[in-house]
């Protein structure tokens, strides 16, 4: 027969299983939104961003991460997210030059409205200008304002100090605005 101890071992693995999941599940939770605000604004693609997120939960279940608490958790998922998400932007970039060589096609831009167009104009003009910063402003800039992390997890994420995220943050809000100012002056001129 068996003793006590044995009999409770199936439910005490049951239980820990469930106290698990449960931790799993507030996790995701507490991350998701942020992890897919970061890898939506690196990519720009909606349904690309949730797949760089599930893919890094993926990872984080299949490898049976353990970390003090879940802020640390949290932080490891968007440097994951944050770097997958930069890969999957380089890689696009390359597929879409490729594209351009191959066929010789300018890109086309549908008209739906004057207000479309112009909000569609300065999205690109926004973005192209992000794109234009060093990798290094680029990232804190987007990790800030679209991840709206503070300069502590910031620097957390990135391995750097909270003094030179804010220094960074800065330099590139300046770039990002002389950038634009730059090609809102071309724009006028153009006219």
């Amino acid at each position: 027969m068996f003793s006590d101890e044995e009999q409770d071992a199936p439910r005490k693995i049951g239980a820990a299983r469930e106290t698990q999941s449960g931790a799993f599940q507030r996790l995701y939770e507490m991350a998701f939104p942020i992890l897919f605000r970061v890898s939506y604004r690196i990519t720009g693609s909606e349904e690309a961003a949730e797949d760089l997120c599930q893919e890094a939960f993926f990872r984080y279940y299949e490898k049976n991460m353990v970390f003090p608490n879940p802020e640390e958790a949290k932080y490891w998922l968007i440097r994951v997210v944050k770097n997958s998400a930069l890969n999957y932007a380089k890689r696009k970039e390359r597929e879409r030059k490729a594209y351009q060589r191959a066929f010789r096609e300018a890109e086309k831009k549908t008209e739906t409205g004057e207000g479309l167009l112009i909000k569609e104009e300065t999205r690109l003009e926004v973005e192209e200008a992000l794109n234009k910063l060093p990798e290094n402003l680029r990232t804190v800039l987007v990790l800030k304002e679209y991840g709206e992390l503070n300069y502590k997890e910031i620097g957390r994420i990135l391995g750097i100090r909270e003094g030179n995220v804010k220094v960074r943050v800065f330099r590139a809000r300046e770039r990002l605005a002389g950038l634009l100012s730059a090609t809102g002056a071309a724009g006028q001129a153009d006219e």
